[in-house]
């Protein structure tokens, strides 16, 4: 087993060392905006604790990291007024990891399935995705 990289993206967010839009906060977890949405209001879910995926992952991580989803995820589908959310959470580079820490993405989804974007591709506007955080806290 790889030991977990430190200097990943959410490690930095969680130590301080870089900024998110924060959307929820507890003492196990973080929810925050995804810079690089595949939909308005794609929000992730990490765990405080140092997981690169599933298999490091504490049962008490999992358990605080699904309980802070339920949340954060009812309150995106009241915000965004979507009939459906989809929830990903992927275990490795092969499988479409690109942090290599533990992480579910909350993903709001349409009938017309037309607002779903290629994730990763473009950065969101830091005001919009301030205006999404916001919407989101207050349905939480």
């Amino acid at each position: 087993m790889v030991p977990y990289n430190s200097e990943n993206i959410f490690a930095k967010i969680l130590s301080g060392e870089a900024n998110c839009i924060a959307v929820y906060e507890d003492e196990f977890t973080l929810a925050f905006m995804d810079i690089m949405p595949q939909t308005d209001g794609h929000t992730l879910v990490i765990p405080k604790e140092p997981a690169e995926t599933l298999f490091e992952l504490s049962e008490e991580g999992l358990g605080a990291c699904t309980r802070t989803l339920k949340t954060v995820a009812t309150a995106v589908q009241s915000a965004f007024e979507c009939p459906g959310v989809m929830i990903a959470q992927l275990n490795g580079s092969v499988a479409g990891q690109t942090v290599p820490h533990f992480h579910f993405h909350i993903i709001p989804r349409y009938a017309d399935g037309s607002s779903v974007r290629a994730h990763g591709h473009k950065m969101e506007d830091t005001e919009k995705l301030q205006g999404f955080a916001e919407r989101i806290r207050a349905c939480l």
